[in-house]
């Protein structure tokens, strides 16, 4: 997600060579201001940035690991901005929240995202459809929700947003909803119209935040934006959609600085999976090629049941995983959303994500080779691999409309995989597994900033 970020800071490192040499700290912040400029960071923070650097190295006196550390101690003074972090319940449910936006910002797309988020806390969660402007945005809501399976409040009979508001709220409080989601009308511009409809709707529905969507695409004028909405509604905190298709992506360093309020939750594709709590100390790390270990745990935690993990863990040291097992791994991790986002989260393997920017698990040529081979088992034969025989092989080749060698090569690569996963999952094998991510360090990883 922060590639381009992260690779701006390697880059400006690796100038500073010797110990207290000046001249390398100035070309280091040089690189360092030209890249941040041409990742479209505020001129205002940059040079915010640039300053503070050069007077925190000068401090500590200049040298590599120096420079590291003011990087990174400034890097977290211009992310974090007061507020709360992440999604806060209130102390009394339900936990109203106005989603606020532009039209095409991503808002509806995001209120769905934010409701799967929630549900996987295992939330009850209500959306409401208080967007009458847009068309289809109803519809749109409609699909999310049945899709997430998440319930939506709408009505038809009315086009006022304030009587549906109104009507959901009583229905939440009746229902026990631990969070209501009030998707809002946008416009492709702000206007008054706009700005006394949502008055009215907030006034109304009385929430505990006001979230502000903002469209990462449009750069600069999204924080532009988010001010004005601010100063004339109100906001608690930002998300930050289609992050993903921003090349660029150094809105995200400066948003909150400018805006002064926190950043919350940054939107990173198209899947509803595909929203990450905006935590400073936890992006700072994957700005410095760190990863973010936490929130992988988080995400992971999320997803796989910790009875179902043990159990797992169990049958892959005693060399039992099977065809089953591996299907069921993978209904999982698509639900963790894309590969490039996990990949950015584990140290030293954040410079890998570049690779795996185009490869989707669910769609991928190899998984459905492997689903329809499994489809033409039976089931005897996917919990017992060692079952297949050449006559068994060839029934399943002539079913799943594979070669027999391609058959041959599937279970080859997954009877080697399950001895590798066997290796590593006793202690000795953690710490081999360990003890090789750091030698790799990777082109983004801790170690290669620090030689």
């Amino acid at each position: 997600m922060f590639d381009t970020l992260t690779e701006s800071f390697t880059s400006a490192i690796k100038k500073i060579r010797f110990h207290d040499d000046e001249k390398s700290l100035i070309k280091a912040t040089a690189e360092l201001k030209k890249a941040l400029l041409k990742a479209d960071v505020n001129y205002k923070v940059v040079k915010e940035l640039i300053f503070d650097v050069e007077l925190r190295t000068k401090a500590k006196g200049i040298g590599k690991d120096q420079f590291l550390d003011a990087l990174r101690e400034t890097l977290y003074a211009i992310l974090e901005v007061g507020g709360k972090k992440g999604f806060v319940f209130a102390p009394n449910p339900p936990t109203v929240i106005l989603m606020t936006g532009l039209q095409g910002s991503g808002k509806t797309t995001t209120t769905g995202k934010l409701a799967y988020y929630l549900k996987q806390k295992k939330k009850k969660v209500l959306v409401v459809a208080a967007d009458l402007q847009r068309l289809a945005a109803v519809e749109q809501l409609r699909q999310i929700t049945a899709n997430i399976e998440v319930e939506l409040f709408e009505d038809e009979a009315t086009k006022n947003p304030v009587d549906v508001v109104k009507a959901a709220l009583k229905y939440a409080d009746t229902k026990l909803f631990d969070v209501v989601l009030i998707d809002t009308a946008g416009r492709l511009a702000i206007d008054e119209e706009l700005m006394k409809e949502l008055h009215e709707v907030k006034k109304v529905a009385n929430p505990d935040e006001i979230f502000y969507v903002a469209d990462s695409l449009t750069g600069q004028d999204s924080v532009k934006t988010a001010i004005s909405f601010k100063e004339q509604i109100g906001i608690d905190g930002v998300i930050l959609s289609k992050y993903d298709g921003d090349s660029k992506g150094g809105v995200a360093l400066g948003l909150s600085s400018q805006v002064q309020v926190p950043l919350r939750f940054i939107g990173s594709g198209e899947k509803m999976e595909d929203l990450e709590v905006f935590i400073p100390e936890r992006i700072v790390n994957r700005l410095m090629g760190l990863g973010d270990i936490e929130g992988l745990a988080e995400k992971t935690a999320n997803i796989i049941d910790a009875k179902q993990a043990k159990e797992m863990t169990k049958k892959i040291r005693k060399g039992e995983f099977n065809f089953n097992d591996f299907l069921g791994q993978m209904e999982s991790m698509k639900k963790m959303g894309s590969m490039k986002s996990i990949m950015g989260m584990i140290p030293g393997m954040s410079g890998m994500s570049n690779a795996l920017k185009d490869f989707d698990l669910e769609n991928s040529y190899e998984l459905k080779q492997i689903k329809a081979m499994v489809s033409s088992m039976t089931l005897k034969e996917r919990e017992d691999p060692e079952l297949l025989n050449n006559s068994r092989k060839e029934r399943i080749a002539k079913g799943c409309g594979l070669s027999q060698v391609e058959v041959n090569r599937i279970l080859k690569q997954f009877k080697n995989a399950g001895k590798m996963a066997k290796k590593f999952s006793g202690v000795k094998g953690m710490k081999d597994l360990q003890n090789m991510v750091n030698q790799m360090g990777g082109p983004g990883g801790l170690n290669s900033l620090r030689r």
